[in-house]
């Protein structure tokens, strides 16, 4: 199976930071892992659910402290991305987990922009940012993020929302959200992953999102998926993810293909390919042989990659074109 034509919608650029990167930032920085090499941190890339993979997710975050650091991690997603046929990718950062650190937003935001602005002509991928906040954190604290992020705002297409799901419902960050809103920025939010279905109606309603970050327990409610297919709300989908974390037990029983049989419009994503065991085409490949997907079905699941976009109209037409003559 050759990689495809896709955009990939759901990347946190964090969740891309392979062992090999981390060492070498690490000594760059100064920094002492308290891993004895490469192999002993990939050994600890094992997690029992959410909540053990984003503490050493943010423990391993103390490597990165200049532009450079950011410019390399997203240099690195972006060679791989290639490889795996990503023409386009729309990308997440999380300021305040840096900016906790002593990290400038600048810093992080004009280090990713340097690699981002690189990548048309170096891999052949256009890209976008979206500036996530931390929904562990208080709402006063993501409108302090969005603030202190409007001298950037020109950088970024969109805001979102990730980390802990449980206990940290959607409409508590109904005031960052207005503010992204009034700025002319699209919005996504993690929502129905871990959560209930009703933090899904709470991204539309309250958030007001384009899109939704995972989406899988969306089924369990037949009026939100009605809704979702009129609108044709796009989910951001991400099979390995949902196993590692153990949202779903095996991917044999992921619900992709009940999901496209709704008429949803689904798209699939690698989440934190570090962290999680595959970068795009992999997920693409996992799953297709998991629920025995056949050649139009991947293809509808492109298509759709790039019809749940922040592209301009003709730049999606460019790279469906490019789906049809693959």
């Amino acid at each position: 199976m050759r990689p495809i034509p896709t955009a990939e919608l759901h990347l946190h650029i964090e969740g891309t930071l392979e062992p090999e990167l981390a060492f070498a930032l690490a000594e760059r920085n100064g920094i002492r892992l308290p891993y004895a090499d490469q192999d002993a941190l990939r050994a600890a890339y094992s997690f029992s659910d959410l909540q053990s993979f984003l503490d050493l997710y943010y423990a391993l975050m103390a490597v990165l402290r200049t532009e450079d650091d950011f410019a390399d991690l997203a240099d690195a997603y972006l060679a791989r991305a290639r490889e795996q046929g990503v023409r386009h990718a729309e990308i997440f950062f999380d300021p305040q987990a840096h900016t906790s650190r002593g990290v400038p937003i600048g810093t992080v935001i004009n280090g990713l922009a340097r690699a981002l602005d690189a990548a048309p002509e170096k891999h052949g991928i256009t890209t976008r940012l979206i500036m996530c906040f931390l929904r562990d954190e208080s709402p006063e604290s993501a409108v302090a993020t969005f603030e202190s992020a409007r001298p950037h705002l020109d950088r970024i297409t969109a805001v979102g929302l990730d980390s802990a799901e449980v206990g940290n419902p959607p409409s508590a960050f109904r005031e960052v959200y207005a503010l992204a809103r009034e700025a002319g920025l699209k919005c996504v939010a993690h929502a129905g992953e871990e959560g209930p279905p009703s933090y899904v109606w709470e991204a539309l309603d309250v958030l007001g999102v384009d899109r939704v970050d995972h989406g899988v327990r969306s089924l369990e409610d037949a009026a939100l998926v009605a809704r979702l297919v009129a609108d044709q709300v796009p989910l951001t989908v991400c099979p390995l993810s949902n196993v590692r974390l153990r949202v779903i037990d095996r991917l044999e029983d992921h619900p992709l293909r009940l999901m496209l049989d709704a008429g949803l419009l689904v798209t699939v994503n690698s989440d934190d390919p570090a962290y999680f065991g595959g970068y795009l085409h992999d997920n693409m490949v996992a799953v297709t042989d998991a629920l025995g997907l056949d050649e139009e079905t991947v293809r509808t699941l492109a298509r759709n990659s790039f019809r749940a976009s922040f592209l301009d109209e003709p730049a999606k037409q460019a790279y469906l074109r490019e789906i049809d003559a693959h």
